[in-house]
């Protein structure tokens, strides 16, 4: 099951390639659906050859498929009406980065490259049918608590993975308007400040 309509296609001001035209977040996921395993290794091989600062790689993800006892634990974590939707997702990722390296130094660009592996992997997961949506509404500590993470390693997002599904099967009318609203972005003069 898919949903591709127009309200969901990104208006864009030069063209850019399809995938990312047509990637969104999604809070409607099909409940009952396992993931596709292949389509799932896929994206987190996307993240592993993301680039990061002197090929530090320091992002560090958690996968849990709906029905395991990790799934459970992170959505337990999960704050305001990221709660009520996530919980139907097939997979939740947890996004976390390596603060400092064996020798204990700070990794000054490890957000940066945590983002750039995340980005990869929703791109990658949108050009094989799966869809993704990123949250930061979730308790970091709890988080890494629940799975005893090394003081080092730092939480810094939850990914729902699955199948679209739609709207309605969200039964709450706030988040069926969000889902169902237009996609906006700001103008392209507002965000590039010197382009010479």
């Amino acid at each position: 099951m898919s949903i591709d309509t127009p309200i969901r296609r990104a208006e864009t001001s030069a063209p850019i390639h399809p995938t990312l035209a047509e990637r969104w977040s999604p809070r409607s996921f099909v409940a009952d659906e396992k993931i596709d395993e292949q389509k799932l290794a896929s994206a987190l091989e996307a993240a592993r050859w993301a680039p990061s600062a002197a090929n530090s790689q320091p992002a560090r993800l958690l996968v849990a498929r709906r029905g395991s006892d990790a799934f459970g634990r992170i959505a337990a974590t999960l704050m305001g009406f990221n709660s009520v939707w996530a919980g139907s997702a097939a997979v939740l990722v947890v996004a976390a980065y390596e603060q400092t390296d064996e020798k204990g130094a700070v990794r000054p660009w490890a957000q940066y490259d945590l983002g750039q592996a995340m980005a990869h992997f929703s791109v990658q997961a949108h050009a094989d049918g799966l869809h993704v949506h990123t949250m930061g509404g979730f308790d970091a500590v709890a988080l890494a608590e629940a799975f005893e993470l090394p003081d080092n390693i730092r939480p810094l997002t939850v990914t729902a993975v699955g199948t679209v599904a739609p709207a309605e099967a969200l039964a709450n009318e706030t988040l069926i308007a969000r889902e169902s609203a237009p996609r906006t972005r700001r103008p392209l003069e507002e965000i590039v400040l010197v382009n010479e």
